[in-house]
């Protein structure tokens, strides 16, 4: 990166998206003695797309041989696996279920299996009914047999991204929070990106905007791909109900999608979604009463007694749907230019294989790459999943500080000194939504009825401090 007394510095790549792809490839390119910068119109990183994922860390085995997300999704889980050890992200290894409720839904299992071989994932097993019941006892009435995929896991995406994009600024990337790009202008050997906050100067520019991929590709010309917001809703059940889900259990897929999942959560508790509803605003995440109804349905008839458990909260995400069967990912030496688009819900897995393949595709196309040999230890997060020790469980780290034991959203058991961390870490969490993400504080039954006010007050003295 070069700067200048009179014009803003120029890096070697701006990555416009911070969700869970554009963290990934910003941390893999700032692996390499480059100036990187990472740009997201929003207040946090992984506040778009990437925070409403559906949260499966997938072998891939259901995706169309052949196609590049096939192999970026099978490498991208066992890289994300082992980054996931390192810098504790949540996962657990539940395994899966594709439950046949009909005799034409029974009779795609075997072709469902050979797709998983082709994909290199050959330890998917045809289960019959009883074997269906025996792992999911409290299933409703109907099923006729089942495929087993024993590896597909459960993680947390909020972790994910931000293990990744902290890693990102440890190894120097810069990053612009709050930074809408508005626009382009590629002169010579230098782009120019006009944002609400002003000018920045790269050498290349990588799209991973996800929802607006589109928009940003269209800043260079190009029409290839068309995004529109599809809704997706989902309900999230109390902790109780989780030993009645034991595995991620999955319809068999259809001509209309992939349909409604029950699956259990990192945090403890169960989900039952998503929807899939057409917008045409690319902001709108409000929850719907149809939508509310149309999953309690489902999730009564999946499950009848889950009709029974209380549901803890509603939530609503936007994903791109786009025209496209495959990953976009293609770089322009030309313009300089390198689009990752077209990644549905599978670039969760996927991210730190699409980050190698960007960064290899940049280096064909004249990015001069020369690997770090002075990379910092990748960051450690704090724990917020269930299935390991949290704070208010560790004596020893109580002992070291004892802000540790004072719980102050106890529906989640989230303590004083967790929230404090968050508001001070490499990211720190600057509102309500970040902190939520980074430690699950007014998540729970309550919703932060009854905490609300003393995590609000911990943020706003935290926040007053940065300033």
């Amino acid at each position: 990166m070069t700067t200048s007394t009179s014009s803003p510095p120029t890096y070697d790549v701006v990555v416009v998206g911070a969700g869970v792809i554009g963290s990934a490839i910003a941390r893999d390119l700032a692996g390499h003695r480059l100036g990187v910068a990472l740009v997201d119109s929003r207040n946090d990183v992984g506040d778009g797309t990437s925070k409403a994922n559906t949260a499966i860390l997938h072998t891939g085995y259901d995706a169309s041989p052949g196609t590049l997300e096939s192999r970026l999704v099978g490498k991208g889980y066992h890289l994300l696996a082992e980054y996931a050890a390192v810098t504790g992200i949540p996962v657990l290894k539940t395994g899966a279920l594709l439950v046949a409720w009909d005799a034409d839904q029974l009779d795609a299992l075997p072709s469902l299996q050979r797709k998983a071989e082709a994909n290199g994932y050959a330890d998917t097993e045809i289960v019959d009914a009883a074997c269906v019941y025996a792992t999911v006892p409290d299933l409703g009435p109907g099923a006729l047999g089942g495929l087993r995929v024993p590896d597909e896991s459960i993680i947390c995406t909020w972790s994910t991204t931000l293990a990744l994009a902290t890693d990102a600024v440890q190894r120097g990337a810069a990053l612009h929070l709050n930074t809408a790009v508005e626009g382009v202008t590629v002169e010579g050997e230098v782009t120019t990106v006009r944002t609400n906050r002003g000018e920045l100067r790269t050498r290349w520019l990588v799209n991973a905007a996800g929802l607006g991929g589109d928009t940003i590709d269209a800043l260079f010309g190009f029409d290839r791909f068309h995004l529109n917001p599809r809704r997706g809703e989902l309900l999230v059940f109390d902790k109780l109900s989780r030993p009645k889900v034991p595995v991620i259990v999955l319809p068999v897929p259809s001509k209309l999608g992939k349909g409604v999942l029950v699956s259990p959560t990192v945090y403890g508790n169960v989900m039952v979604g998503p929807t899939a509803e057409d917008m045409t605003d690319r902001l709108d995440t409000g929850t719907t009463e149809d939508g509310f109804d149309f999953l309690f349905g489902k999730a009564e008839g999946l499950m009848p007694s889950l009709a029974g458990e209380e549901v803890t909260a509603a939530y609503a995400g936007l994903r791109a749907a786009h025209d496209r069967s495959d990953y976009l990912i293609e770089a322009d030496a030309g313009q300089r230019y390198l689009v990752a688009g077209c990644i549905r819900s599978t670039g969760l897995t996927s991210c730190m294989a699409v980050a190698e393949h960007v960064t290899g595709l940049l280096a064909e196309a004249g990015l001069a790459l020369e690997r770090r040999t002075d990379l910092p230890v990748p960051p450690r997060l704090p724990n917020i999943g269930e299935h390991a020790v949290r704070p208010y469980q560790d004596d020893v780290l109580i002992a070291h500080d004892p802000a540790y034991g004072e719980v102050v959203c106890f529906c989640e058991r989230v303590t004083r000194g967790e929230i404090r961390d968050a508001c001070r870490s490499v990211i720190p969490a600057r509102d309500q939504g970040a902190l939520r993400r980074r430690t699950r504080a007014m998540n729970g039954r309550c919703q932060g009825f009854f905490c609300g006010a003393a995590v609000k007050a911990l943020l706003d003295e935290a926040t007053k401090e940065a300033r």
